[in-house]
Order: structure tokens, then C-alpha cells, then sequence
């Protein structure tokens, strides 16, 4: 057998910026003269309606910008809105949609594709992107705490199919990803909130100064206050890209994901509840669980534990759901199942990451049913005295 390895490099470009699209910010047009274009490439902009609606004047600065740069690029029509929220994945026509409007829009594979929008409408748009002309380039424009600290700084694009959380997607360096902090300033509270658990769960597996750091910031966190909210989201934004660099697996053909401490029963609670909790809610209870499920197996001690827990509930977040032990059709709690698809998503064996201590990983490939039900009670138990103390009563 002849084999010749052949090595690929990938440039991963992470932007922080303000305004992005004012005429006078560079950021965007620096970008695209990176490739030194022989002819401005055309460029059609997706964008998510939940922005467009909180950011009135979004529309005319895009067009306005366009022409301060028309030697740099071409915007090919109007904006494309696109409905946002988690729900947008779920309709594999919105897909469709964004194809025809690639087609429509007469875009190559020297074009551009900007996406502005919170984590789903990202995923939706980038995945209709890399499949267009076999890819598209396309630049990330995060809107959320979320996307901008996590989910939209990543390589991975997706949908829902056969009810199951991003079963269709692909795996695509975006050409860039642009935070531009000024979005975050108009979402509402709890999309605001919601990407301070990605930052607290990067901070448990790679670096304890920064959990201490958020620690520290806690007070001005829990009133959502603008430089605590960015310094994290940079920081979270940051060290998901050192490990999507330097991990070593960038495109997941292994089995671990560690960068998904919590996830597993975050994505079936999602399902579970409709997506009526939020990802960030979901990931705080997933945290939970493994947290609880850490101290009783002995993995991790219970002051620890605790003093995690007591971060999280400080900054809004529950750290119980009712849905965790919601009965499923095999006479189990339903949270259960999401411990299959979590180990057929990852294409092997189970592999899941817990916290031994905080700052460092480990990798486990089985989890006891019974004491994950265990933890789920403790769990629930902790979630009534913790609602009897907030309603003072005795």
C-alpha cells in the first residue's frame, strides 16, 4: 500500500471589533484584501430577523458600507432574513432557502458569504455555505454572549434531523469570525446571560486563573455589565480556539469532546423541552449533573463541587430542571437516552469529559445510570431549598 501524507494548514482568523459595519472600521475590508482579490469578489450577507429587529439601522449601514468599499467588494443584493432562534435548525427548507438565494445571488467560489446572527443562524448558513459549490467562503458575525464566546467561533455547522440535535452538518474553517461587542448590547438579559456558562466551562477544563477570574467578576456578571461581560466572552472566545487549534482534533475523528463538559444531557434536555430552555440554561444543568455525579463517584471533591454550583446559581442560572427526570417510554428517566446519541454522535465509544479538580479534564467512557439518577435527585432536592430561600420562606 502506497501512503503519502500530505499536510493541509488552515488559517483561523478570530476578530474583536466595535461597529464592524461603519464605514470608517477597516476591519472587514483588511479582511477581504487578505486574499488579494484580482476583481471585488461579490459578497451576500444572511442575517438573523431577531437582530435586524433589535438593530434598526443594521440594513442601511451594510449598504452604506458597501459603498465606502466598493473596490473591495460587491454586495450581491439585499440582505437575506432568515428567521432566528434555535427553531430555524429544525426546518431543513430554511436550507433550501439559503441555497436558491446563493444561486439566485450568482455566487462563486471566489464570493463571500457574511452571516450575522446568534449560534443557530450560524450553523444553518455556514452549513448551506460549505455545501454550496462544494464551499463557499464565508465570515461569522456573532451576535449572541454565546456564539461570540463559543458556538460561533468553532469550525462545525449544522441542523436538527430525525429530532436529534445537528445530525446534518459539515466541518468548515469559516474565513473569519468577527465579535463585534456592539451586538451584544442590544439582546435581552437572558441571551446576554446565557454565554457566561460556556465561559465557566472552558475555565473548568483548561484554566483555572480564568475561573477565578469570573469568580471575581461575579457581582458586576450578575448585573450583565458590559466590560465583565466582554472580558469574558474574549477570553471564553479565545480558549475554544487555542483548543480547536492545538487540540489536535479539530475536525472530531476521534471519539472525545471535551469541549462539551455538560453537553450530553444539555442536548437531550434541550429535546426534551422543546428548546423552550435556552443552550446556556441546558449546559448549567448538564454541568450540574456531572458535577453531582463527579463527588459521588469520587472523581471530584464536594467543596469543589459546591463552590461551582454556588457560581452558577449566583449568576441566574438554575441548576435543575424538572425535565431531567421526566419518564421516558423504557420506564427510565428519558435524560438517559441522551447518553446513547451523545456516544453515536461522537461515531465510537462513549467518551465523556468530567472535572477532576478545576482546570483539568478527564476523559471517562461509561457512566453509572443509577448514580447519574442519583445526582439528578440531589439535584432537584438542592433546587426546592434553594427556591424556599430566595422566597424567604422558613
Amino acid at each position: 500500500m502506497l501512503e503519502k501524507k500530505i499536510r493541509l494548514e488552515h488559517s483561523h482568523r478570530i476578530l474583536f471589533t466595535r461597529q464592524a459595519f461603519a464605514p470608517a472600521n477597516p476591519c472587514i475590508r483588511d479582511l477581504l484584501l487578505l486574499d488579494s482579490p484580482k476583481k471585488p469578489p461579490r459578497v451576500l450577507v444572511f442575517a438573523d430577523d431577531q437582530v435586524l429587529a433589535a438593530n434598526p439601522g443594521l440594513r442601511e449601514s451594510i449598504r452604506a458600507h458597501a459603498r465606502a468599499h466598493a473596490e473591495v467588494y460587491d454586495l450581491a443584493g439585499d440582505v437575506v432574513e432568515l428567521p432566528g432562534g434555535e427553531s430555524c435548525k429544525n426546518d431543513f427548507a430554511l436550507v433550501e432557502d439559503c441555497w436558491e438565494a446563493i444561486h439566485e445571488a450568482g455566487l462563486d467560489r471566489h464570493s463571500y458569504v457574511f452571516v450575522i446572527g446568534g449560534g443557530a443562524v450560524l450553523d444553518l448558513v455556514c452549513f448551506a455555505a460549505s455545501t454550496a459549490h462544494r464551499g463557499i467562503r464565508h465570515a461569522r458575525f456573532p451576535t449572541t454572549t454565546l456564539s461570540q464566546g463559543d458556538g460561533g467561533v468553532g469550525v462545525k455547522n449544522g441542523v436538527n434531523f430525525f429530532g436529534k440535535k445537528n445530525w446534518v452538518g459539515s466541518f468548515a474553517v469559516p474565513y473569519a469570525v468577527v465579535n463585534d461587542f456592539a451586538f451584544l448590547e442590544s439582546l435581552p438579559a437572558r441571551e446576554r446571560r446565557n454565554g457566561i456558562i460556556e465561559a465557566i466551562k472552558v475555565s473548568l477544563i483548561r484554566d483555572r486563573a480564568f475561573f477565578e477570574e469570573i469568580e471575581r467578576l461575579a457581582p458586576e456578571l450578575a448585573r450583565l455589565e458590559q466590560p465583565a461581560l466582554e472580558r469574558v466572552v474574549q477570553r471564553s472566545a479565545e480558549l475554544h480556539v487555542d483548543h480547536i487549534a492545538t487540540g489536535g482534533d479539530p475536525f472530531e475523528l476521534g471519539s472525545a469532546r471535551p469541549l462539551d463538559f455538560g453537553h450530553w444531557a444539555a442536548h437531550k434536555l434541550e429535546q426534551i423541552t422543546r428548546f423552550e430552555v435556552t443552550h446556556g440554561e441546558a449546559v448549567a444543568i448538564g454541568m450540574a449533573v456531572d458535577l453531582v455525579y463527579s463527588v459521588k463517584t469520587g472523581l471530584l471533591d464536594e467543596a469543589t463541587a459546591q463552590r461551582v454550583l454556588r457560581l452558577v446559581e449566583s449568576l441566574g442560572f438554575h441548576t435543575y430542571h424538572h425535565g431531567l427526570l421526566a419518564e421516558g417510554q423504557r420506564g427510565g428517566p428519558v435524560i438517559l437516552d441522551g447518553l446513547e446519541e451523545f456516544r453515536e454522535h461522537l461515531g465510537g465509544e462513549l467518551t465523556v469529559t468530567l472535572v477532576p479538580e478545576v482546570g483539568r479534564k478527564l476523559e471517562v467512557h461509561e457512566m453509572d445510570p443509577c448514580v447519574i439518577v442519583a445526582a439528578m435527585e440531589e439535584l432537584k432536592a438542592r433546587s426546592s431549598k434553594f427556591e424556599i430561600r430566595n422566597t424567604g420562606l422558613r
